[in-house]
């Protein structure tokens, strides 16, 4: 079984994905090279959704050891710009 490296790049891997949705959007793959690239995509987006809610998780700990406010939902600054009606 292998370990997984704790050298993860997320831009790295941003990148390769971007590369394969690319590739794919061309349509020069052949069918079986559609489907590694396929798998090999899925596969990154799991690692970088990963890294994203492990960097989340940190962000809210340190929220919170530092005394901040909490998080608060992100509001679209068009939904907000508009006055309130009654």
């Amino acid at each position: 079984m292998t370990k997984k490296s704790k050298s993860f790049n997320f831009e790295e891997a941003l990148a390769n994905l971007e590369a394969l949705v690319e590739a794919m959007e061309e349509g020069d793959l052949s069918l079986e090279e559609s489907l590694k690239a396929f798998e090999q995509g899925i596969r990154l987006t799991r690692e970088c959704q990963q890294a994203l809610d492990a960097a989340e998780q940190k962000v809210q700990v340190l929220v919170k050891a530092g005394d901040l406010p909490e998080a608060q939902a992100y509001q679209d600054a068009d939904a907000s710009d508009a006055p309130d009606e009654e």
